[in-house]
């Protein structure tokens, strides 16, 4: 090879080495972040399973067969291990939704400083899971957009990663009360 042509393919070389290098520390730490921030999630997530049989059991004086119902509900939840988390958190999701709904039937229970304690709280925790899923899907969006740019793509092939989903779980109290029938 001809001593001109040494320098710029070595140039050339570096500059390959130096892109590859930092787009796939970007892919890293993008995957990292969601990581992160999944693990956010579930902890905002087990904080409100964990706030749920408080709820439940504050409720229970007021109304023994609704509350019956949500109890059930939650064994069901707890139990099922063929589904996975985030179908599980929509289900745990629209039962929080009616077992608030059945509040708002006993003027007595919206009154109870437990209860209400209890529901501030649970209105804490979902804010905290929809800070958190908003991050997720903040870092997911950007690996995703790293994974489909140029010349980012060639190199998510190389190493092979992949589009993320977005993560989309609803909020117990940001969804319309249901109508519950009285049997």
């Amino acid at each position: 090879m001809a001593p001109e042509f040494v320098i710029p393919v070595i140039f050339g070389t570096f500059v390959f080495c130096a892109i590859t290098i930092s787009t796939y520390n970007k892919f890293i730490k993008y995957r990292n972040r969601i990581e992160e921030s999944w693990s956010r999630i579930d902890v905002a997530l087990k904080r409100r399973a964990n706030l749920i049989p408080g709820l439940v059991r504050i409720t229970e004086g007021y109304s023994a067969h609704e509350s019956k119902l949500f109890s059930e509900k939650t064994r069901q939840l707890s139990g099922n291990a063929d589904s996975s988390r985030l179908e599980e958190e929509s289900k745990l999701t629209r039962s929080i939704g009616g077992l608030l709904a059945v509040a708002e039937a006993y003027p007595e229970l919206k009154a109870s400083s437990n209860f209400l304690e209890m529901q501030n709280s649970l209105d804490t925790v979902e804010k905290e899971v929809q800070q958190a899923r908003n991050r997720y899907n903040g870092f997911v969006s950007r690996l995703n957009t790293l994974v489909e740019s140029f010349p980012a793509s060639i190199i998510a092939r190389m190493f092979h990663f992949e589009k993320q989903d977005y993560l989309a779980i609803e909020l117990a109290t940001g969804r319309e009360m249901p109508d519950l029938e009285f049997k």
